[in-house]
């Protein structure tokens, strides 16, 4: 767990974030994340199956 993590009381504007790979929405951190903050690209399901599915295209 991130320190950021630990201390956190409420403040959601100190958390970190990046911006989603293919709709380019920002995403806040969250504790699910937190093992693997590194390593998330996508803000939702819905943009996983979309970027597949453009890769995946002829």
């Amino acid at each position: 767990m991130t320190p950021d993590a630990r201390g956190f009381k409420g403040n959601k504007a100190a958390l970190p974030q990046k911006p989603c790979v293919q709709c380019a929405r920002p995403m806040t951190w969250r504790r699910a994340w937190a093992k693997n903050w590194a390593d998330v690209k996508f803000c939702s399901e819905r943009c996983r199956s979309d970027a597949q599915r453009t890769r995946t295209r002829p």
